[in-house]
């Protein structure tokens, strides 16, 4: 009998992750997928490259199996856990034809990149600049506190206020709510996001997975000195024909009245983090509920100002939405001091006017943005929808090159330091 190959086979537990998009947006090579309940990793791309472990907020990426390399679990076994399978036993492994004495290969199984054609410029992959570690100056985070396992493991929080921030909501709308923890410690910082567990079951008679929402307030709370903080949360109202559609955890938290409880996990995340050394600078680049955590990096920023105890840095903000009735915190962000933030909207849908994007603004202000990027005191943070992402680092990248900087260099270094950071959906 032919002696199969052992491999280490990169798995996700689908029980403790969150479904936040992290691996798959980090992932330099497409390896990493999902469908409505599962995240992924497919044999046959992945290489081994071990990119999306440190920014993975639960350590549900962080799992392996020895398999035989004609057994390894396919995309489509995987999409139907709800359970991480046990490790093959010998007998099984020697029943697949591995030796005794197998170790798993673990060198690269595919090339980092794939090779491009000949006289064909490869694709460019954002996600090879995406930051792993957080700015040096970062406070230390707290992680995975509460769950996310069980809901039991959970923590319970109380709505004390639920406000719509959008104008429009044919199609959707947004809201601003509050959530107290009373007695119970649930430190967060800028940047960090919770999860919360909708009541109830699926379609398939199990429990809703956790929702990932990022925090919209700073670190001190919304209402600083009590134990509270804030989310961005939008429910789309009607698909593209115009159809009801009605999510689960969005339209849960949307309807969600003063007083009411809530289960949330976490919190999440040990990178998305704001610098704290002074005379840092921070250039914030958003679309729709992609806005929390600029939000709350702001409002910490404002606070810090007002008690007139630190100096800090630049602050900038390119914010998209299709229309300005659209846009969540329109008129608090015009009330903000001109000398504090400097703001630059883009909107796409603008009845009469051209199409524009937070990538067009960017290149607008190329001079401010190839300053700050060559400055190592400067950090680039970029929330929104996953179709942003490439635009926006092209911008950058564009707006280096105009300016006599080298990419490769700046966008290595962007990376090494701590400087650009991607979160998006």
């Amino acid at each position: 009998m032919d002696t199969a190959v052992l491999i280490k086979q990169h798995l996700i537990d689908p029980e403790i992750c969150i479904r936040c998009n992290t691996c798959e947006a980090t992932c330099p090579v497409g390896a990493v997928t999902h469908d409505s309940r599962n995240y992924v990793v497919d044999p046959a791309k992945c290489n081994l490259c071990m990119d999306c472990i440190p920014p993975c907020p639960t350590g549900s990426i962080d799992n392996w199996r020895s398999m035989p390399k004609p057994r390894a679990y396919t995309i489509e076994e995987q999409f139907g856990w709800d359970a991480l399978p046990a490790e093959l036993t010998s007998e099984e492994l020697s029943a697949a034809g591995v030796a005794a004495d197998a170790t798993p290969e673990v060198e690269p199984v595919a090339p980092a990149l794939p090779a491009a054609a000949e006289g064909v410029e490869p694709a460019f992959n954002p996600s090879l600049y995406n930051a792993t570690v957080p700015p040096w100056s970062a406070a230390h985070p707290y992680a995975n506190l509460y769950g996310p396992k069980a809901a039991e493991k959970s923590v319970t929080a109380t709505v004390v206020g639920n406000v719509r921030v959008t104008q429009v909501g044919t199609e959707y709308d947004t809201h601003h709510i509050m959530l107290d923890f009373g007695a119970m410690p649930f430190p967060v910082l800028e940047g960090q996001s919770i999860g919360i567990i909708a009541p109830g079951v699926d379609g398939n008679g199990r429990p809703h997975h956790a929702r990932q929402y990022s925090v919209a307030s700073p670190r001190n709370g919304e209402r600083p000195g009590y134990n509270n903080l804030s989310l961005t949360i939008k429910r789309v109202l009607e698909d593209h024909q115009g159809r009801p559609v009605r999510g689960v955890a969005s339209n849960y938290m949307c309807d969600l009245k003063v007083g009411d409880k809530v289960q949330v996990i976490g919190p999440f995340g040990t990178t998305f983090l704001m610098p704290n050394h002074p005379k840092s600078h921070i250039v914030m680049i958003c679309t729709g509920t992609g806005s929390a955590p600029m939000r709350a990096m702001t409002e910490w920023r404002r606070r810090l100002r007002k008690s007139g105890k630190f100096e800090g840095g630049r602050l900038m903000l390119f914010f998209g939405a299709r229309t300005k009735e659209e846009l969540p915190y329109f008129g608090p962000l015009q009330n903000l001091p001109k000398d504090f933030i400097d703001i630059n909207f883009a909107f796409s849908r603008t009845p009469g006017a051209p199409k524009r994007y937070v990538q067009d603004a960017m290149r607008e202000r190329a001079a401010d943005l190839a300053a700050l990027l060559a400055d190592p005191n400067a950090y680039f943070y970029v929330c929104g929808l996953k179709a942003m992402e490439e635009g926006v680092v092209l911008a950058l990248r564009d707006v280096a090159q105009h300016a006599g900087l080298s990419w490769d260099a700046v966008g290595v270094a962007l990376k090494r330091e701590g400087r650009l950071h991607l979160e998006t959906y």
